[in-house]
């Protein structure tokens, strides 16, 4: 009898069809480094590991999260019909430029994180990775941070109507706000954050006061950390924080964003972790839940 692959790297060529343009600090082409430096070191080639391509959402997979009026201007932006409400969503601004191509990149970068849940949630694979993923600064009817739909929360939704206890952990220098907020009032869904404070750093949210609401009260966790952070400190919050909260939790499923913006030489941020460091902090997470959504997000060297 043979094992399932206890890894799925979710990835396409098609990534690099898009480009957010010359002057954004968004670069796909990050995406195929990571791709490659994988296929250098032969990672992707490993008897417990497995490449998937990408799929791309459909629409009403999407609006599991996102508000249909939102996903309409966002389609009609995209085909140049551009309405006068479009900043009213947060579309077509410095940060979230309308380029081309933008809707379908939105569809492959969130359908890429809904080819991971489904390969985890099936129990075919104990992990799987979607680098493209982690857009967690979209809300429901906003983009925002560079983020169009927020994949981390529409995977979310899909496992709690599943009936899925599901944990979030962002790890990302930046808060992760739209999933946070996206789940507020909710006690299925638990999300943590360790990130630099908002009082440094978009979105300017994620402070420890900042703890649910309603039914969700309790479930929303903040360790903001001061500018100039660094490995140890960041893994002694994570050691604090992350394990007793997900022992007492017990998630059938752990969703991580694992932005790599915390590393001391990123130009848009202002923590201190050193590449080891990072590495040891995904480490600290492998053995916190049985089946593992890792996502993407932030890193702008």
């Amino acid at each position: 009898m043979t094992t399932a692959p206890e890894t799925a790297f979710i990835y396409s060529e098609r990534y690099q069809q898009f480009d957010y343009g010359p002057d954004h600090p968004l670069r796909n082409t990050r995406l195929a480094l990571t791709h490659e430096l994988c296929q250098a070191y032969d990672l992707l080639r490993l008897p417990s590991t497995r490449l998937v391509e990408a799929r791309d959402a459909a629409e009403e997979e999407i609006i599991a999260f996102h508000r249909p009026d939102y996903v309409e201007v966002f389609r009609a932006a995209d085909r140049g019909q551009a309405p006068p409400t479009l900043w009213d969503y947060g579309l077509g601004t410095s940060d979230n430029p309308i380029f081309p191509g933008v809707y379908a990149w939105s569809l492959l970068s969130t359908g890429a994180s809904l080819r991971a849940m489904e390969l985890v949630d099936s129990g075919q694979v104990a992990c799987a990775f979607n680098i493209a993923g982690g857009l967690h600064h979209a809300a429901a009817a906003r983009a925002a941070g560079f983020c169009y739909f927020n994949d981390a929360a529409v995977i979310i939704k899909h496992l709690v109507r599943r009936g899925r206890r599901v944990a979030y952990v962002d790890i990302d220098a930046h808060h992760g706000d739209g999933v946070q907020f996206g789940f507020y009032d909710t006690d299925q869904v638990l999300t943590l954050s360790i990130h630099e404070s908002g009082e440094s750093l978009f979105p300017g949210t994620g402070f420890v006061e900042e703890i649910g609401r309603g039914r969700g009260i309790g479930y929303a966790v903040n360790a903001p950390l001061l500018p100039g952070s660094d490995d140890e400190i960041f893994l002694w919050a994570l050691d604090q924080v992350v394990p007793p909260l997900l022992t007492a939790f017990k998630p059938d499923v752990l969703v991580t964003q694992l932005g790599a913006d915390t590393h001391r030489t990123d130009p848009l941020t202002n923590l201190a972790l050193t590449t080891g460091g990072f590495a040891e902090a995904v480490r600290r997470l492998q053995p916190l839940c049985r089946k593992w959504i890792a996502l993407g997000g932030g890193g702008y060297n």
